[in-house]
């Protein structure tokens, strides 16, 4: 019998947790183009503004994420030493003449898009 070494599982979950390079790369391909493309990709925005030049449309997400602690800290209990915390994250995308120019992320879960089913 083989015996997996433990290290792989987590190497293995490491490579699928989402990375702020990633969220960018998915949505670098949005600059340039239309405001109906963004809204089409990540749907209606919460608010938008405009603000002298640009236009600016924003993407609210707030969760709270519960992780359950290792099995050896719950000392009998599945709920006792689990994790809970809240995230939020917003998405800014600056339209000129109707197109994207740039889009910022903030908080501790800009990695998550509106509607992601992935998270």
């Amino acid at each position: 019998m083989r015996i997996a070494p433990v290290a792989t599982p987590i190497r293995l979950a490491a490579r699928a947790l989402p990375s702020t390079a990633g969220f960018d790369a998915r949505m670098g391909p949005l600059v340039g183009q239309p405001e109906a493309a963004v809204i089409r990709a990540l749907d209606v925005p919460a608010r938008s503004t405009k603000a002298g030049g640009p236009r600016f449309i924003e993407y609210e997400r707030r969760r709270v994420v519960g992780t359950p602690a290792p099995a050896a800290w719950r000392w009998g209990s599945p709920f006792a030493g689990a994790f809970i915390e809240t995230r939020d994250g917003r998405l800014t995308f600056a339209l000129r003449e109707g197109r994207v120019e740039r889009f910022d992320r903030r908080g501790n879960d800009r990695l998550a898009l509106p509607g992601d089913p992935s998270t």
